[in-house]
């Protein structure tokens, strides 16, 4: 199996070091940027599988070089912050983030958050059923791409794999807590507001009543008639 390679994007060296170390230490491959600049560079020469970020950096914050990285491929993205901000970590999400972790964390939880980020994208590698459509949007799961109208829609890895699993089950409502499970790989549902803000985002490419909320429960695919 090819090594799968890591770029971890932290000023502060000691975090970094020891991020590193854990992840080479589960098998990765890692590379090291200490400021917004040289993590495009790096991840415009290097070809990381996944991206684990922090949100404070010189040069230009992490959510700057998300936004940039994501513009250049899509990749998983796993956000640090040192604060457990709202705005923080819905601007995160909205610019391409899969994750996030509040500083300080464990390595054990970080290497854990990893696995189950790479292990979602080789599912999706796998042969898919032909494409969904519903309405004016075609969902082609084998080339993990969306059109509205014809034109294409940019998705994050995230949002794609949410769409999909929700294309899986028209109509049916689904708690927030096994999306979590099923989407994430979150054995507890203490990330709802993850779940909440990328169905946010999905209305906000592919229109608003694509998706129906149920109060105090989750969320269900419109299929149009």
């Amino acid at each position: 199996m090819k090594e799968r390679r890591v770029l971890v994007v932290e000023d502060e060296r000691t975090i970094a070091e020891s991020v590193a170390a854990r992840l080479r230490a589960e098998g990765f491959a890692v590379e090291i940027a200490t400021d917004g600049p040289s993590a495009v560079e790096r991840f415009r020469t290097g070809q990381p599988d996944l991206v684990v970020l922090d949100v404070m950096l010189p040069g230009f914050d992490g959510l700057e070089v998300c936004r940039r990285i994501q513009a250049v491929r899509p990749v998983p993205v796993l956000m640090l912050t040192a604060r457990d901000d709202e705005t923080d970590l819905l601007v995160g999400l909205a610019v391409g983030a899969d994750d996030y972790l509040t500083k300080p964390f464990s390595m054990r939880e970080l290497a854990a958050r990893v696995h189950v980020l790479l292990r979602r994208m080789e599912r999706a590698a796998t042969p898919a059923p032909p494409a969904i459509r519903l309405g004016d949007i075609e969902i082609n799961e084998a080339e993990r791409r969306v059109r509205r109208s014809g034109a294409d829609v940019h998705l994050t890895p995230t949002e794609f794999d949410l769409l999909i699993h929700l294309a899986g089950r028209p109509r049916t409502v689904l708690p927030r807590e096994r999306l979590l499970a099923d989407v994430w790989g979150w054995a507890e549902g203490t990330g709802t507001r993850t779940v909440d803000s990328h169905v946010k985002a999905l209305r906000r490419k592919l229109g608003a009543d694509l998706i129906r909320t149920v109060h105090g429960v989750g969320y269900a695919l419109e299929v149009p008639a």
